[in-house]
């Protein structure tokens, strides 16, 4: 096969080669990226303005809410302009840059949400000592450790995919995927990007069982509390941050662990849509349910809002 490496772009996985379904699916994931964009942008809205959420739960959830709009920035726009046009392009720089701010975003993403498991489990198993572990300070510095994370990831992946000779440039996804790029390797320096994907699975696992074990001691806890209203109020601090994990972990399991004979082309396209689109737009809505102090805050955004409160 002939070494393509110069090339300036790569093509991307159609939805549809029929110009109406074309036209659709653009519809479809406007209305998508713009409900996720307005869910998230209302979380951080209201943690910026509501003084009763400058806490460090909520400080958490603002960088959980920045993270979701980013990562589904980075994938949406592209396919939507991609169908708009009847195009399938993405330059080369385009699709590192892709690469890149994915990675950092959803290693950062994940990183967050492990550290959120971690506020949890001091809140409720250690609340003596809360506010002298978790101060303005130290909560800074976690969610720097976080991005950090993110940072260092996407480097290593992204150098690591694009160090490589490619034999073709038509991509089986509608973003750049880089497993779906490693597969138009002619060199083997693939090697690298599956030993740093390996690398990358080692830490997640590792941040898996860490939320695991601390929500076991979480429950351990809330069981031995003498009062249920004690226990209400404990568990429902954590069940939307269980549940959103729930959901990150459950729609990458499903997308990467799934038999090896199933890599039809409308399957990626489905699976990507689960990892990488339902989190960013659910997320938002599984804390404002779930949560009192969230959806009172939200209601404060708007004249109608205040005049609930006040009824209220």
């Amino acid at each position: 096969m002939p070494n393509i490496t110069s090339t300036s772009e790569f093509l991307l996985l159609e939805f549809s080669d029929i110009r109406e379904l074309q036209i659709i699916h653009f519809f479809v994931f406007l209305a998508v990226y713009l409900v996720a964009v307005t869910g998230n942008l209302l979380i951080i809205t209201a943690v910026v303005l509501d003084h009763h959420l400058h806490v460090p739960m909520y400080f958490f959830l603002m960088n959980l809410a920045i993270l979701d709009l980013g990562s589904i920035s980075v994938i949406l726009p592209k396919a939507m302009a991609n169908s708009l046009l009847n195009s399938r392009s993405i330059s080369y720089s385009g699709c590192v840059a892709q690469v890149f701010f994915y990675f950092l975003l959803a290693a950062s993403n994940f990183a967050i949400l492990t550290v959120m498991a971690h506020d949890r489990h001091i809140a409720i198993c250690h609340p003596l000592q809360y506010e002298t572990i978790m101060h303005k300070g130290a909560c800074i510095q976690i969610a720097g450790g976080a991005w950090f994370t993110g940072i260092l990831s996407a480097t290593l992946h992204t150098s690591g995919t694009f160090a490589n000779t490619f034999c073709a440039n038509i991509i089986n996804q509608f973003f750049c995927e880089v497993p779906q790029i490693i597969k138009l390797s002619c060199s083997d320096l693939y090697l690298i990007e599956i030993g740093i994907l390996l690398f990358s699975c080692s830490l997640f696992g590792g941040c898996f069982i860490y939320i695991i074990i601390t929500y076991m001691k979480i429950f351990a806890t809330v069981l031995r509390m003498p009062s249920g209203n004690s226990r209400k109020k404990a568990l429902s601090t954590c069940l939307p941050h269980l549940t959103v994990v729930s959901l990150f972990i459950f729609t990458g399991m499903f997308a990467y662990l799934r038999p090896p004979g199933n890599t039809s082309s409308q399957m990626n396209a489905i699976c990507a849509v689960l990892y990488a689109i339902l989190p960013p737009l659910l997320n938002p809505f599984i804390y404002s349910i779930r949560n009192k102090e969230i959806k009172t805050a939200l209601l404060k955004l708007t004249d109608f809002g205040h005049f609930l409160v006040k009824l209220g």
